[in-house]
């Protein structure tokens, strides 16, 4: 990592940002705006049944964003830290 011109090391750290900034962009959106109203954020458990489906969907859909994002970071870490130190190079 060192070795790299610094224009992509900061690709490298813009990736890393970006991704984190949709994890907790999703997060937000899933537990404070899209919050069942009356309801405390966090999981809905058993009250996923009184909810809209519309509501429900659009919780599904950002949880799906978050997902999709956390599994790219690990990816794109493993790949481009945790590797290359496992290899010695």
């Amino acid at each position: 990592m060192k070795d790299l011109p610094l224009w992509l090391r900061l690709v490298h750290w813009a990736l890393i940002v970006f991704l984190v900034q949709n994890m907790v962009y999703g997060s937000y959106q899933i537990f404070v705006v899209l919050a069942p109203e009356g309801g405390a954020a966090g999981p809905l458990w058993g009250a996923a049944r009184d909810l809209p489906h519309e509501l429900l969907v659009a919780r599904r859909l950002y949880a799906i964003e978050v997902w999709i994002c956390a599994a790219g970071l690990a990816v794109y870490l493993g790949v481009t830290e945790v590797l290359p130190r496992r290899l010695g190079s």
